[in-house]
């Protein structure tokens, strides 16, 4: 839907964008389907920093978002599509017949008023329409995918993703992830039909620190400034390299080119190609 830009009045404002939400059609979230989100700051149960450089931000409140979308052959009519914090993609909020209403992840082009559906069987090939993988025509562009049949959309669910597929057999589809990457999965997996919206989030940038610690990022330090008792880059006189051959995380760990996959993970044998470097 666009991007903002502003005019450089000030430092912050200078490179900034804002995502203008054009196409949010309601402000206040469904209470009912609302749940408190706790924060944790990055600590464990234990009380340790396990995630580093979290903190502080606007309270958040979490959407009850329906990944599986299990009510097949009901039809579900959008009557909003809204602002996620939590994500960068939209939610759409649909009603059924009987008056319940769920969350749902919005593809790009649905709009308030459509009609769209989950059905076993082969129907219309219509954007936020979910059918197996099987009765999806080849090369048409899918998101928010299963992995596992039954276990919920975890595939290409964030903003402007989309995935094409392009073979079915033995089975299985053979899908093209954005990262390039060929891979098979089930047939009886479902996708949704349609590319991830909010394409433009990927151009936004926040252009000062203030928006990162609104967002619950806190300041993030690099190591060579740091006392060697603190970081492996650490010390030294002045400005100076990190004096090591690689670059090492806090812990002294490769931090650069290690392969973080398992060699032997079951699901080697369905990827086709991996993605290109």
């Amino acid at each position: 839907m666009g991007i903002k830009y502003y005019r450089p009045l000030t430092p912050g404002r200078r490179f900034a964008t804002v995502d203008p939400m054009l196409d949010v059609t309601k402000k206040q979230p469904e209470k009912s389907l609302l749940i408190s989100k706790k924060r944790t700051s990055g600590r464990d149960s234990s009380g340790q920093i396990s995630v580093r450089h979290r903190g502080g931000g606007a309270k958040r409140a979490i959407r009850i978002v329906d990944f599986r979308q299990n009510r097949l052959n009901d039809l579900a009519k959008v009557i909003a599509i809204e602002y996620d914090p939590n994500r960068g993609s939209r939610l759409a909020l649909v009603e059924y017949a009987d008056n319940e209403k769920r969350y749902v992840l919005a593809p790009d082009g649905l709009l308030v008023g459509m009609t769209i559906v989950a059905s076993a069987t082969q129907g219309d090939i219509q954007v936020g329409n979910r059918y197996p993988l099987k009765h999806i025509p080849i090369g048409t562009m899918v998101c928010n995918i299963e992995l596992k049949v039954g276990q919920g959309g975890v595939l290409a669910r964030s903003a402007g993703t989309r995935v094409q597929t392009m073979a079915i057999e033995n089975g299985y589809c053979h899908l093209r992830l954005p990262s390039s990457e060929e891979r098979l999965i089930s047939e009886d997996c479902y996708a949704t039909i349609g590319t991830m919206s909010n394409p433009d989030r990927r151009h936004q940038v926040l252009g000062k620190a203030g928006r990162s610690r609104h967002l619950g990022w806190r300041p993030t330090v690099r190591g060579k400034v740091m006392n060697p008792v603190d970081h492996p880059h650490g010390g030294g006189e002045g400005k100076q390299p990190i004096g090591l051959k690689f670059p090492k995380t806090k812990w002294g760990k490769h931090a650069l080119g290690v392969k973080t996959r398992h060699p032997k993970k079951y699901s080697d044998t369905l990827i086709l190609h991996r993605r290109k470097k």
